[in-house]
């Protein structure tokens, strides 16, 4: 069971952070760690930008020129459409003349032209051609067929002239290679229809000259010899019947296939069907399977309303089987039936094969049997016919050649010309201050990342609740260095209205409510590090608790360094903790009065060489014992935790202990160190204190009341005996007199 100790330490947390805190440890915001390093950003960008300003001062600036061109596919027909649908495809075409404006011929034409080579965008280039070959650009649409030239130089009027003159050599270049092509390809032809001609002439002559001189020729008619048709008609009827003979052996393999699968073979029938040629079994099977439904459907009555044992139901089930095999058998008749049409239209078109290939090789040898004139007439005309048809294919290449032979400086068509331009192009001045704008602001971004990586500091109070799984009690702004100890120890009595002396004020408070008064009699105040302000704190604390009436004594535990007698200006001598330990003097002789009313200080004395002993003793723990009981509060100022072991001990025995961080100065690692070390005692930690925190920062602020006229809260806790009024979490985060540096309205 959670004791009350407990519960009355997790209501204090809630109350004073706005609820319960989750855990884990959250890290802070990209928005929190850019703000932290504004500075570092707002000098990255500047940088950047005053970087591309030189640049942009020092560049030279470039000009870019461009001239855009359409190419139209045409030139010599030498092959059909179908032939060329491939090789002239618009994408291929215009990549190619792409790449033919960046070729050495075209580049070089350019620079033969007078006054180009002495041009200053060329001044001091070694390989002209290779330069204007890497600097000329050109692209082709990707949504139209237009292909663009652009061409970059300091110099405006140069960049255009070359561009332009580049253009004209390309054309130059395209139109002399075009009629070169066309009369190369028109004399070609030319030559073959000659050659062709004359062999025309020659066939026809000596075919005529053999048929006068054979007048055995009379067998053929008008549509040729008689036996050499009827040798044909028997050839073409023969290939048919051996097709036939093929499908039919194909359609009798594949029912054979299909036999064992009734569907396919039906399915293979349905294509068959518009031959004519198959045997049906579909309206026995549709009865059988009419009457297999029909006695399915009383087997299913019949298991309603009898069991599956019974002699009815057994009966329906024999003659349900019997159904099915006179299906099963159907079928395999059916594939049988099936089978046998195919296996007979196969040796019926087998049969009709052979006979057409007798008559064929009859009628085959008497065409082998007539006169050689008469195979040799067949073979001169056959030859003078092939020959007659090539002149004419010759006569409309020629025809077409001739009237496309002086259009071909009209395939190019130029859109645009190219210009001086009136505005470089490069550096492009708004995109250029845009970019080192962002990658400045970029690199601040990354250099603040970088410094917060780097930096273990504790930067806000979200951090230090997160990291040390602990509430944060209050937060307590910084005091002007040129205080003395004195003043900044004594903060809350010489100064009251403050902003400071408000936040001690709010610490009491919480530590009053953060555990009942008779669990938190002696506490604790350590920090991780020296220098962290804890025994100022110490002071101030203790002088809070003791105008609220409460009867408060400081200890000063703190035996390497201490501090509580200068702030409170007791001259204690050798009289202190270590006398009274020792057995030297008595704890009442010890004790010093302050000026502050119900406050006491216990020195810690004359210096011992072994603190942690002393403080680890028997009659250390019966002293602390002792003076709670005489007192309402006992404060202990203790060393930091990381340096020496006293802090550990003291925890052990107090009843509360408070962690104070030092803001922009603590650790995550010490921090977290100092916490597990006192855990690891059995230490009650009650919560973290952040001290010293500059302004309103990450850490909170606090709404001092007095100073502004507004609102003075009093600072006086109800005297022992009177009954104290219980606060709810929700009234103290709705009342700002209860409100912590930390809680969320």
């Amino acid at each position: 069971m959670i004791s009350q100790y407990e519960n009355n330490r997790t209501f204090a947390r809630d109350a004073l952070q706005g609820g319960p805190r989750s855990a884990g440890i959250t890290s802070e915001s990209l928005v929190q760690i850019m703000w932290r390093g504004r500075w570092l950003i707002l000098l990255a960008t500047i940088l950047a930008v005053a970087a591309a300003v030189v640049y942009l001062v020092k560049a030279t600036p470039i000009y870019s020129s461009t001239s855009r061109i359409y190419v139209e596919q045409s030139g010599p027909k030498i092959f059909s459409e179908t032939e060329t649908s491939v090789m002239t495809q618009s994408k291929n075409y215009l990549y190619t003349q792409s790449e033919l404006l960046k070729s050495t011929p075209i580049v070089a034409a350019v620079l033969d032209v007078p006054g180009i080579a002495q041009m200053k965008t060329l001044a001091g280039v070694d390989n002209s051609i290779a330069y204007l070959k890497k600097e000329l650009d050109v692209s082709v649409g990707k949504k139209d067929d237009i292909i663009s030239l652009s061409f970059n130089s300091p110099y405006p009027a140069e960049a255009a002239q070359l561009i332009n003159e580049a253009v004209d050599s390309y054309i130059t270049y395209h139109a002399t290679r075009k009629r070169s092509t066309s009369a190369e390809v028109l004399k070609i032809l030319q030559s073959e229809k000659t050659k062709r001609g004359k062999e025309l002439t020659e066939k026809l002559t000596t075919m005529l000259d053999f048929k006068k001189e054979n007048e055995a020729l009379a067998f053929e008619g008008s549509r040729g010899n008689i036996v050499i048709t009827r040798l044909e008609r028997l050839s073409q009827e023969l290939t048919e019947a051996q097709l036939a003979t093929i499908e039919s052996k194909s359609a009798y393999e594949s029912v054979g296939e299909m036999v064992s699968d009734p569907v396919k073979l039906k399915q293979f029938i349905e294509a068959q069907r518009a031959r004519g040629i198959y045997v049906s079994t579909d309206s026995a099977k549709a009865s059988l399977r009419s009457k297999l439904d029909q006695l399915e459907l009383r087997r299913a009555d019949r298991r309603r309303q009898l069991k599956s044992s019974h002699p009815a139901v057994m009966a329906l089930e024999t003659e349900i089987a019997h159904v099915k095999a006179q299906i099963a058998d159907l079928d395999a008749e059916f594939a049988r039936a099936q089978l046998a049409v195919a296996e007979q239209q196969y040796v019926s078109a087998k049969k009709k094969e052979g006979q057409i290939a007798k008559y064929h090789n009859e009628q085959r040898k008497q065409a082998l049997d007539l006169n050689e004139q008469l195979a040799q007439y067949t073979i001169l005309q056959s030859d003078w016919e092939q020959t007659r048809r090539l002149c004419d294919i010759l006569d409309e290449r020629i025809k077409e050649l001739n009237v496309t032979e002086d259009v071909g400086a009209l395939n190019i068509s130029i859109l645009e010309v190219a210009r001086a331009a009136d505005k470089p192009s490069e550096p492009e001045k708004a995109a250029c201050l845009a970019k080192a704008l962002i990658m400045g602001f970029m690199l601040g971004i990354g250099l603040a990342l970088l410094r917060d990586w780097m930096d273990h500091r504790l930067h806000s109070a979200e951090e230090i609740s997160a990291v040390l799984n602990l509430p944060i009690l209050g937060v307590v702004p910084s005091m002007p260095r040129r205080l003395s100890i004195a003043d900044r120890g004594q903060k809350v009595h010489k100064d009251s209205d403050s902003p400071v002396a408000e936040a001690y004020r709010t610490i009491r408070t919480a530590v009053f409510f953060g555990a009942p008064k008779n669990q938190a009699k002696t506490i604790l105040v350590t920090s991780p590090a020296p220098a962290d302000g804890k025994t100022t704190l110490v002071s101030n604390l203790a002088i809070a608790m003791a105008q609220a009436g409460q009867k408060t004594l400081i200890i000063d535990g703190d035996f390497r360094k201490p501090m509580q007698q200068k702030i409170f200006n007791v001259n204690h001598g050798d009289v202190g903790l270590s006398s009274t330990l020792a057995g030297i003097t008595t704890s009442g002789e010890a004790i010093r009065p302050t000026e502050i009313e119900g406050l006491e200080l216990l020195p810690c004395g004359a210096s011992v060489p072994n603190p942690s002993e002393l403080l680890n003793s028997d009659g250390f723990a019966q002293l602390l014992e002792i003076l709670s009981d005489r007192y309402d509060r006992v404060i202990i100022d203790s060393p930091p935790v990381m340096p020496v072991t006293d802090a550990q001990i003291l925890a052990a025995i107090c009843d509360v202990t408070l962690l104070v961080l030092r803001a922009k100065k603590s650790t995550r690692k010490t921090s977290q160190q100092a916490k597990d070390g006192l855990s690891s005692v059995g230490a009650h930690i009650l919560g973290a204190l952040v001290n010293d925190v500059q302004g309103n920062g990450r850490y909170g602020y606090y709404n001092g009341y007095g100073r502004n006229g507004k609102k003075k809260t009093g600072n006086r806790e109800p005297a022992a005996g009177v009954r104290r009024t219980v606060v709810s979490p929700s009234r103290m985060a709705k009342d700002s007199r209860w409100r912590t540096p930390l809680m969320k309205t």
